[in-house]
């Protein structure tokens, strides 16, 4: 059964009370510039099964929710499971511990934060140098591929472990042959190697550093701030929150984190983030391959083609093809929620979605 797709005009018919969700000015899709045709049709191809397992599509354009449809029982109030796009909001805390002076800069080694999981293994003086920006940017030297099935740091073995910080910097050095180009020799100066035990030990950095659970600090230092509530954490065995996946948010609310990014770091006249961090965050930091393209600080940054015209953009990503697109020339943020987990090609179809509907409903004369 599906939810009443929620316009602008139809927000005070909701069953919710606008009250309880992140709060969003509203406008009309014409009013705004996108085509409201056009976005009742991307409802009819989701509603139809084109796109497999949509559960919501949210679009705000000039700072203004213009459309709002649920295609499932959870509706507006339901936490999604951000899967891998929790890494992006890792990388906000990050920025949050460094605008408080918790952390010095991205520079700060993180072995000093997490020495209390230590002793570890394969001991290396190029462990000690890892940084803030290594794990930022998936690029530590610790040997962790979570797309390489033998990689020893994939992420499927992490959870057999109690510790997931130490199983991170347990790992010994990866090494470059021949035909892997060192980092030296790669763009940015940097070996990118997708890496959630990194993603994990920064929310432990962040958790040590402040002093604070890193839900908590979370809380109150991003989430409090733009009226994001109710948030879900899955936590590891040893009581750390997860900061490298499955996060449950609203679709409001990644709506909301998306928009924070596309304002430097600000929300509603109050700096969440530093503007300076904020706009490291979406610069290219290091490249991925020839077809992902380039990374920032744990955000993917592609180009999206609509009506025939490349738009750069940077994209929070989890499994099944969940996405926050913010594409700051088009002055838009686009979420995609799904449970596309066991389909073909679920980022194909969420991009697919993204860049053909709702993106090539927005008048970019």
């Amino acid at each position: 059964m599906y939810r009443l797709v929620i316009t602008a005009c139809a927000l005070l018919a909701v069953a919710t009370p606008v009250s309880a969700q992140t709060p969003w000015r509203t406008g009309s899709p014409e009013s705004q510039g996108a085509s409201a045709e056009r976005l009742a049709a991307m409802d009819a191809a989701v509603r139809a099964g084109t796109f497999q397992k949509i559960t919501s599509v949210l679009i705000a354009r000039h700072g203004r929710l213009v459309h709002e449809t649920y295609f499932d029982e959870g509706g507006a109030e339901a936490r999604r499971n951000t899967r891998s796009a929790t890494k992006t909001v890792t990388a906000m805390l990050v920025g949050a511990a460094i605008g408080e002076g918790d952390i010095a800069s991205i520079d700060a080694p993180v072995m000093p934060f997490i020495a209390s999981h230590g002793p570890f293994d394969n001991p290396d003086p190029r462990k000690a140098a890892i940084t803030v920006e290594d794990l930022l940017t998936m690029s530590s030297l610790l040997e962790c591929d979570d797309d390489n099935q033998f990689s020893r740091g994939n992420e499927e073995r992490m959870y057999l472990i109690e510790d997931w910080v130490k199983f991170a910097f347990d790992l010994p050095i990866r090494g470059f042959p021949a035909w892997i180009p060192k980092p030296a020799d790669q763009p940015y100066g940097r070996a990118f190697s997708y890496c959630t035990a990194g993603s994990t030990t920064l929310g432990a950095v962040v958790q040590s550093a402040t002093g604070e659970p890193l839900d908590a600090f979370a809380r109150r230092a991003l989430f409090a701030p733009m009226g994001i509530e109710g948030e879900e954490w899955q936590i590891s065995p040893k009581g750390l929150p997860q900061g490298g996946g499955g996060l449950g948010l609203r679709s409001r609310d990644l709506l909301t984190l998306g928009q924070l990014l596309l304002n430097r770091g600000q929300w509603e006249g109050r700096q969440v983030i530093p503007e300076d961090y904020a706009v490291a965050m979406t610069t290219p930091q290091a490249s991925v391959d020839p077809q992902r393209g380039d990374y920032g600080y744990l955000i993917w940054l592609p180009t999206y083609t609509v009506n025939g015209q490349p738009h750069a953009a940077w994209a929070m990503a989890g499994t099944g093809g969940n996405k926050v697109v913010i594409v700051p020339d088009l002055d838009a943020v686009v979420v995609v929620t799904t449970e596309n987990y066991n389909v073909r090609n679920p980022h194909g179809l969420a991009d697919t979605l993204i860049a053909e509907h709702a993106l090539a409903s927005i008048n970019t004369r």
